[in-house]
Parts: structure tokens; C-alpha cells; sequence
């Protein structure tokens, strides 16, 4: 992907949707709000600053990039197959002009100034690479979204039986960052990627997003490229931004789980090396065999039929996947 020369605006929010339309509507309002665009499409800013905003459709089925362009001109509209969502956020970036780039859930909603306080820190200390606003939930409560590089172990951890088994773990606890202030800012290895502002020639020096990610660790991997060349990854909580979390994925419970543990594989054995990633693999197929088993137990009883054969079928969909990391000897589920 060919950088953009850096043109007369200061960020470029790339918003990648996929069947969110009344989310997407509102996360567009939330950037925008009732601005008029300039005749080059720009959005105006406080401060004599300025704004584009690319939205990137994947495929959508429900309307949403004729809503998208219909009741927002000058927002920049992309339509392209459903290749995913980091090569969604590549068609964008590759488009856009601004100083700073920010990737943008669609099931987000910035709040207030968010991107003046965000354009504004990122002024002022000029080797940040990448920074995040602080997510919540709409109910307000905070949403994790700070994370230090995980050790080899740390996949067996995440997001698997042994988490759930025990939560609160020291691997986890600084995996997750916890023994960071909610409130105050922070130097990390990587932050979510449902809101971040990524400066232009940090952008130039990493490179895009690694499109062998369908979803999920993209960012991470992006994070550890950027830190490679020198940059910082700070999380700003003085800036606020709602998500809306899974409302895609959501639409697709077998794909989630196959997309979320094969970019973790395919992080594992760009990272820590193959040794690790077949381990791993074979320790996260384990895992739903044991839950397509206990599944199957309580549905022999009689207990919440029609609940165990949907988890039935998730888990059986995944263990067919084999859980094939795309791009890592083997292909895309």
C-alpha cells in the first residue's frame, strides 16, 4: 500500500462496517454531528482544524452504505467484498489524508471532544506512534482496552477454559494491564483496535495492517511493528469513546470463535514460532472438545435443549475448522 501524500487535513477516521446500520448511522453522527463538509470533503474542527471521514462497507446486506451516503455527504464512501476487517481498514488508510490516522469501529460513538483531545496530545508529544481514548460500554462501565504483549503462555489463558476457570490469574492481571490507573495516562504495548490514532509516518514506516488477520490481533501485530520503529503506544483516558462491543461478530457465534483463535495462532507462530502455535493449536482444539462434550452431556439430560444443540453446532463448526490459521500453512475458515 502506497502512503498518501499528507494533505490539508489534520485526521482521517476510517470507519469499517459490516451490517451495523443503525450503529453506523449514530457512530457517523457522533463524528460529524450536523457539520457541513468543505467542497473537498473535509469536516471542520475546532481550532481551524479539520477532519475526513472514510467508511469502508464490507459487504454489507442491510442498507448500510446507501445510509452512509445518503445522509452524510462528504463522507467518503468504499464498497468492497467482505475480505475482512484489516483489509477493510487498508482500503481506507491507503485513501486517506490527514496527518494522523484514526480506525474507527462502526459500533462506536466518540463523545464530546474526543478528537481534539486526542489530535491535541498527539501535537504535543511527537513520538507517539499510536494512541486510544478510553472505552466504555453505553451503560458507562469501562471497557478494557489496554494490553501489554503476551508471553507464550498467555494464549493458553486468554480467552480459553483456564480463564474462565480462573479469572483473575498474575499472567492475565498483566496481560490486561489491571495494575494501571483507569485514569491516567499510559505507555503500552498495544491498545484495542475499536478506536486509535495512528500518525502518519509511523503508518509509513510499519506499513498497513497485516491482512492475513481476517479479525481480531490485527492490532496487536500492527502495535508491535510501530513500537519496532521507535514509537510509543500510549492509552489517554482524558478522551472518551462508547463501543458498542461484538454487534458484528454477534451476526456469526462459529466464525467469531474460528477468526478470534486462528489470528491468535497466526500471531503465535509469527512471534513466538511454529513450535509454540502447534501447541497451542492443539491445546485450543482440546478445549472445545471438552465443550462440545459437556454441551452434549447436558443435552442428553434434558437440560436447556435448544440452548446445547446452538452451542453444539458452534463447537462443532470450530472443530471442523481445524482452527487453520490463514496465511501460516493453512487457509482462510
Amino acid at each position: 500500500m502506497g502512503v498518501t501524500p499528507i494533505g490539508p487535513c489534520n485526521i482521517s477516521c476510517v470507519v469499517v462496517s459490516w451490517n451495523v446500520r443503525e450503529l453506523l448511522r449514530r457512530c457517523l453522527a457522533s463524528i460529524v454531528g450536523a457539520s457541513a463538509p468543505s467542497p473537498e470533503g473535509l469536516f471542520p474542527l475546532p481550532g481551524g482544524r479539520s477532519l475526513e471521514v472514510w467508511v469502508v462497507d464490507n459487504g454489507s446486506s442491510d442498507g448500510s452504505a446507501e445510509m452512509a451516503q445518503t445522509a452524510f455527504p462528504g463522507v467518503n464512501l468504499l464498497t468492497s467484498a467482505n475480505r475482512g476487517f484489516a483489509a477493510g481498514c487498508n482500503l481506507g488508510l491507503a485513501r486517506s489524508q490527514g496527518r494522523h490516522v484514526m480506525l474507527l469501529n462502526a459500533d462506536t460513538e466518540v463523545v464530546g471532544p474526543a478528537l481534539v483531545t486526542l489530535l491535541d496530545y498527539m501535537d504535543a508529544h511527537p513520538d507517539v506512534g499510536v494512541l486510544g481514548p478510553q472505552l466504555r460500554y453505553a451503560d458507562g462501565r469501562l471497557q478494557s482496552s489496554r494490553r501489554r504483549f503476551p508471553s507464550p503462555l498467555t494464549g493458553f489463558l486468554e480467552s480459553t477454559l483456564l480463564q474462565q476457570w480462573f479469572p483473575r490469574n498474575r499472567w492475565l492481571t498483566h496481560y490486561y494491564a489491571l495494575d494501571l490507573p483507569d485514569d491516567a495516562p499510559a505507555e503500552v504495548d498495544w491498545l484495542v483496535g475499536a478506536a486509535l490514532v495512528v500518525r502518519r509516518e509511523a503508518l509509513a514506516q510499519a506499513g498497513p495492517l497485516d491482512e492475513g488477520y481476517f479479525m481480531y490481533s490485527e492490532e496487536m501485530e500492527w502495535c508491535r511493528r510501530i513500537k519496532g520503529h521507535g514509537w510509543r503506544v500510549v492509552y489517554l483516558p482524558a478522551a472518551t469513546i462508547v463501543h458498542h462491543e461484538g454487534r458484528s461478530s454477534e451476526q456469526v457465534v462459529a466464525a467469531r470463535h474460528i477468526y478470534f483463535q486462528t489470528s491468535k495462532l497466526r500471531y503465535w507462530r509469527q512471534v513466538h514460532g511454529p513450535a509454540w502455535a502447534t501447541a497451542l493449536r492443539v491445546f485450543l482444539l482440546a478445549t472445545y472438545v471438552y465443550q462440545w462434550l459437556e454441551e452434549g452431556g447436558k443435552w442428553l439430560l434434558g437440560h436447556k435443549r435448544p440452548l446445547r444443540a446452538q452451542r453444539l453446532a458452534v463447537y462443532g463448526q470450530v472443530l471442523r475448522s481445524g482452527l487453520r490459521p490463514a496465511g501460516a500453512g493453512g487457509t482462510k475458515p
